[in-house]
């Protein structure tokens, strides 16, 4: 058997997160690179995942799911992602929100 290979699909929901934080650091805080590294960041740690997504502790929620949350850190923001499996060689890694390590996440994912 060889190992799992991830296809990389992103729901609407989570370029709508990432775009708002960007637009606020570079627009509100006034600071475009700060902005542009954590975009860097974002998309670096996304494609690092993606070599062994399963491979991490599942984010345990109070909310019954079809499939288990997992978490990737970047800076003071969580990544929120599941994996859909197509069978045992493939499988996709579905990102789904980009939220502020300080929100209250129960509430929104």
């Amino acid at each position: 058997m060889g190992k799992k290979t991830y296809k990389l699909r992103y729901l609407p929901l989570f370029s709508e997160d990432l775009e708002e934080k960007l637009l606020y650091i570079a627009e509100k805080l006034q600071n475009p690179q700060a902005a542009n590294e954590l975009l860097d960041a974002v998309e670096k740690s996304i494609v690092e995942r993606l070599l062994d997504a399963e491979k991490f502790e599942e984010y345990h929620s109070i909310k019954e799911r079809a499939y288990p949350y997992y978490r990737i850190y970047v800076k003071n923001f969580v990544i929120y992602y599941v994996v859909i499996s197509g069978g045992e060689s493939e499988a996709i890694m579905e990102v789904r929100r980009f939220l502020y390590a300080g929100q209250n996440r129960e509430d929104i994912i």
